[in-house]
């Protein structure tokens, strides 16, 4: 397929053809003088400054002072001498790109007094030519002032755009490095041991066929219950490692609440989260089981409340029960899995907060991570 032909270069946009007028706009200048002598002058200082322009984009460290001393030398020379301040927008795009934030300060109020002092002495002298493009003049003096600050921010952003990339990438490798121990670890603690009593029964059995068929038979049937123990351990790892949605959990909680006789109070049948990633919701859903649990084993409570409200702000869960509360000098980092939920809230960024008053009350929060689009129908 042919390929059409296009003025502009894709994502450029007409900023290339701008900077080519600003380039064969000194001539017009230059040519303006009856001097042989000072179009000479001219013509080669605008080949110079180009020349020492691309020099000073690719070189680093102290040559960059050089440069750029060079480059405002002769735009100070060319707005005296032809009235020429146009490269002093050349100046201030330069420097908005430099890294060295002492460098970039430095070089800014060196070419922002030059470039006063050379309007000013036009002013000054009344030159004509100088004069006539006033409006002009008014616009590279704000954009001396504004373009390297609006440049150099807008890459400070990017360079921490950049690092911020990495830094999750970091975590995310990080988390699935740990991920991979923890099931290494569940699956040494789950079947290590397991396989290891198998295989040692399954060898006391066979050498116990011909002697003691009886007792052959019960190691046997140990080996049976043993490793369906362990089919079932690995089902429920299995089960945890594809994670729990929070309705999924509600149904369970239901469940258990009901067999310990007391009773769920709760504003909703099903409680649906808004656009929150599965991982926060994972998060949550164990939270608020080992949240119940203790009710059910260490309240006496004979109603437990549930509420999940989420904001454009924050999630948050609350799990109140009316039993015998927290006990006076009970060390709360201990025990109960609270130490654990903690732990998996200040993982998000999250927090928690007890309230013993008639019973105990647990306060879970965590940033509501979501697009602007829902936060506004949040709102």
């Amino acid at each position: 397929m042919q390929k059409r032909f296009t003025i502009f270069r894709k994502f450029s946009g007409i900023s290339p053809y701008i900077w080519s007028v600003f380039s064969i706009l000194p001539f017009y200048f230059i040519f303006q003088s009856s001097s042989t002598r000072e179009i000479i002058v001219g013509i080669s200082l605008t080949i110079l400054f180009f020349i020492a322009f691309r020099f000073a984009f690719i070189s680093k460290g102290w040559p960059v002072y050089l440069w750029t001393c060079i480059l405002i030398a002769i735009s100070l020379t060319m707005t005296i001498l032809f009235q020429f301040i146009y490269f002093a927008f050349y100046i201030a795009y330069y420097n908005g790109h430099i890294k060295n934030r002492i460098a970039f300060f430095t070089l800014y109020i060196i070419h922002l007094a030059a470039t006063t002092f050379a309007i000013n002495y036009n002013l000054v002298f009344q030159e004509k030519l100088f004069l006539k493009q006033l409006p002009f003049i008014i616009i590279i003096c704000i954009s001396v002032i504004l373009l390297p600050f609006n440049i150099y921010n807008r890459k400070k952003q990017g360079q921490l755009e950049e690092q911020l990339e990495d830094a999750n990438k970091r975590i995310a490798e990080l988390v699935k490095q740990e991920e991979r121990q923890r099931i290494a670890r569940d699956l040494h603690d789950t079947l290590g041991q397991k396989l290891s009593l198998i295989g040692l029964k399954s060898d006391l059995a066979r050498k116990l066929v011909y002697k003691d068929p009886e007792q052959a038979r019960n190691e046997l049937k140990d080996v049976q219950q043993t490793a369906r123990t362990a089919l079932n351990e690995v089902r429920k790892m299995v089960s945890q490692m594809r994670g729990v949605r929070l309705k999924e959990e509600i149904i369970r909680v239901k469940q258990i609440l009901k067999a310990a006789q007391i009773n769920l109070v709760c504003d909703k049948e099903e409680f649906t989260l808004t656009n929150v990633s599965p991982f926060l919701e994972n998060i949550l859903s164990m939270c608020l089981k080992e949240a119940v649990t203790n009710v059910v084993k260490h309240s006496n409570a004979s109603t437990c409340q549930i509420t999940i409200e989420q904001s454009w702000n924050e999630i948050c869960v609350t799990v109140q029960d009316d039993g015998i509360g927290i006990v006076e000098d009970q060390d709360l980092t201990k025990g109960n899995g609270l130490q654990g939920m903690k732990e998996r809230l200040d993982f998000v960024n999250g927090s928690m907060e007890i309230i013993s008053n008639e019973g105990t009350t647990l306060v879970m929060k965590v940033p509501n991570v979501v697009k602007q689009t829902v936060k506004e129908e949040l709102k």
